[in-house]
């Protein structure tokens, strides 16, 4: 689906949605692109409730993996000081940056209805090598993302 196409903001735009129908429990999956002018991080290609459309650098769990540089799985988005709740159903998140060139090119943000959804631990290390792994950026590689998520999530 996405292997010879050359539109980065087409292949997020099916990269959100495909993710969003493969992985369960997600109520919110989208990216956010980094303005590395302004600091922030600005809403690009998503599947969910309207969301965000900028948010600075350190501000809610998504500023903060920018600003620690590391993705962050959160359990409880309640329990998790200055949280941004674009959609109130959200009760846990997992948000990986996404890099480009050792530059942060801008970050990928799950959501989900579901408390503890998201941990530190296996799963969230899983999603975030996939992630890595099937957006290596030089190429957006749908064939290789579908193949990573059958086996995290087999049906």
């Amino acid at each position: 689906m996405l292997q010879d196409e050359r539109s980065w903001m087409l292949a997020l735009t099916q990269a959100a949605a495909f993710l969003n129908a493969n992985i369960p429990e997600l109520n919110w999956c989208g990216f956010y692109l980094w303005d590395e002018n302004r600091q922030e991080l600005v809403l690009g290609p998503f599947q969910g409730l309207p969301a965000c459309t900028r948010i600075p650098k350190g501000k809610g769990v998504c500023g903060t993996a920018v600003a620690q540089g590391r993705s962050l799985a959160v359990a409880d988005v309640d329990a998790f000081a200055g949280h941004i709740a674009c959609d109130s159903a959200s009760r846990s998140e997992l948000v990986i940056p996404l890099f480009l060139n050792n530059k942060l090119w801008g970050v990928l943000d799950l959501d989900s209805p579901r408390r503890g959804r998201f941990q530190e631990g296996p799963e969230s290390q899983e999603i975030e090598k996939m992630v890595a792994q099937a957006f290596a950026f030089s190429k957006l590689d749908g064939a290789q993302l579908a193949g990573l998520l059958s086996q995290l999530y087999p049906r």
